[in-house]
This record gives structure tokens, C-alpha cells and sequence, in this order.
């Protein structure tokens, strides 16, 4: 009986499609302070409630600024261990945990070590990535039968501010371009709503999700979260001919006035466990002939 996972046949992006924002810059720094001012407590709730005690081995991907994987290794203490993936690790350098490994990792294009981790997390990556379903399954594979994910995505499309409803709810313009540019770069601007599916669809049990928004003021934290990210995107945002050079700039100077409101994204979460007969093969493996967009080159 072949108990290997079916990938999704419909995420047909090429796997080699760049990644929209860079990694290494002082935007990346801006934007991992500020990701982790408006969701870090919101993670470590969800974290806790996996039951994550010391001796845990976890894995962390895309670890971004560290925040979480500093927590994870305290969270585990020295009978734990913490693996930090991430495709610039530069970031996550400055941290001096002893339980702590950290590799530059792409998890699209290199594997993980299997049945290894009681705990795996992370956010904020896997929408942004061609051949998501490909690096979800990587990462359920590298748990432990009974191990955990919880995942984190946006879904930017479902919410839309409506001042006839709440007149503080602001209209973004610049939002739309930024949207394009992004899906241009392969990035699913709805996955946060697709997560439980996702997980139930690949044999996970104890499946379970929760959804929030916000209601985002001027220089905020979420309001300077995606003044860096517009900033980060201004030649591709400009180059699409949405808005005018002088638009784009009045955009930005919005974001920094106190009178200014936005609805913020909604922020999925999803968890679910491995059963305990864990479902995944020794090793997940793509076929050339039914995905060949994930080998060319």
C-alpha cells in the first residue's frame, strides 16, 4: 500500500521563481522586528499549546529575526535541541544558544532530516513560496510519528475594509499593486484560509486552526511592517504603472500619520499532529514525469 503523500497538482508555479523580498538587507531587519512586535505572542500561545516541554527537539523554518527560535531554546532547555533554517541565515547569526543549529536552508530545493522533531514551526514562508505543498510535505516528514506543526500564513483576499461598516477602516490603494507584484512572484495571497485543508489533506490528526485581524493605526507595528514591505517593492511596484511615483510616495507618508487606519491581513493558524503510525515514507520523493516544472532549470 503506498502511504506516500499525494502532492498537490494544481501548484504548478516553478520552484525556482525568486522570492520577492530580500532577505539580507535593513529592510529584512525592519521587517523581522516588527513581525515579531505584532505576532510573537500569538505564536508562543499556539507553541504552549502543543505541550512543548525541555528535551523537545524542534525545528524552526524561515527563522527570520530568531525570536521564536530563542524561545523554542529556552522553551526545551539543554536535553532539547533547536534546527533554524532560513535562505539568508545572517540574522539569526548574533544568537548564542548551545542547543541551538542553524543552517541556510532552501526548503524548497533541500531536504530535512526525517522522523526527527517532536515540534516544527513557521511563518510567514510557506505562501511565499512556489512548490508550497512540496516544503509542507518535506517539513511533516521530518517529524516524529505523534510530532507537531503549526503554521502561520496571511490571507490578504477574503477581508476587505468596509467604511460603509466602520468608517475608521481605510481603503489602501497601494495594496493592489503590491498584491500584483507579489503574485507575480508566485506567492499565494489566500493560503492562510487553505492551511487546515492542507493539513487534513496530508493525514494529520488533532487538526485545528484560528483566524485574526486587526484594526491598524499610524506608526504601529503593523503599519510599518508594510511601509518597509512597500519600500522593499517600490521599483516593481512603480515599474507595474498602478501609481505614479508621486502616489506611491503620498502611500507612504499616510502610514506615518496618527489619523490613519487600516484592516490588517488575517492571520490563519493552523496545527495538527502526526498520528502516531506516521503516514510518510522513509523518504518524500517528486516525479519528473507528473511535476516537471519542479526540474527545470
Amino acid at each position: 500500500m503506498n502511504m506516500q503523500p499525494s502532492l498537490n497538482k494544481q501548484d504548478t508555479t516553478p520552484v525556482t521563481a525568486n522570492y520577492a523580498f530580500d532577505n539580507a538587507d535593513e529592510y529584512a531587519k525592519g521587517r523581522y522586528r516588527e513581525l515579531s512586535a505584532l505576532y510573537d505572542a500569538q505564536t508562543i500561545r499556539h507553541l504552549e499549546r502543543t505541550g512543548i516541554q525541555k528535551g523537545w527537539s524542534c525545528l524552526e523554518v524561515g527563522g527570520g529575526g530568531g525570536s521564536i527560535a530563542s524561545w523554542l531554546c529556552e522553551r526545551v532547555g539543554d536535553q532539547g535541541r533547536v534546527v533554524a533554517t532560513d535562505i539568508e541565515p545572517r540574522f539569526l547569526r548574533h544568537l548564542s544558544f548551545s542547543n541551538l543549529e542553524i543552517r541556510r536552508h532552501d526548503i524548497r530545493m533541500q531536504g530535512l532530516p526525517e522522523f526527527q522533531f517532536d515540534l516544527a514551526h513557521t511563518r510567514l514562508v510557506l505562501m511565499h513560496l512556489p512548490g508550497r505543498e512540496l516544503a509542507l510535505q518535506k517539513i511533516l516528514a521530518s517529524l516524529k510519528p505523534g510530532g507537531w506543526i503549526v503554521v502561520e500564513e496571511y490571507d490578504t483576499l477574503s477581508v476587505f475594509p468596509d467604511p460603509g461598516v466602520n468608517p475608521d477602516e481605510e481603503e489602501v490603494p497601494i495594496l493592489g499593486a503590491c498584491y500584483q507584484v507579489l503574485n507575480a512572484h508566485g506567492v499565494d495571497l489566500r493560503y492562510g484560509r487553505r492551511l487546515p485543508q492542507r493539513l487534513l489533506a496530508n493525514g494529520l490528526v488533532n487538526v485545528g486552526a484560528e483566524a485574526s485581524l486587526s484594526l491598524w493605526t499610524g506608526q504601529s507595528p503593523g503599519t510599518s511592517l508594510f511601509k518597509i514591505n512597500f519600500e522593499d517593492l517600490a521599483d516593481p511596484i512603480l515599474r507595474s504603472g498602478l501609481m505614479s511615483q508621486d502616489q506611491f510616495e503620498a502611500a507612504l507618508r499616510r502610514f506615518d500619520e496618527q489619523d490613519f487606519h487600516m484592516l490588517s491581513p488575517t492571520m490563519w493558524t493552523a496545527w495538527g499532529q502526526v498520528p502516531e503510525f506516521s503516514p510518510y515514507p522513509a523518504s518524500v520523493t517528486v516525479s519528473a514525469t507528473e511535476h516537471p516544472q519542479l526540474f527545470r532549470r
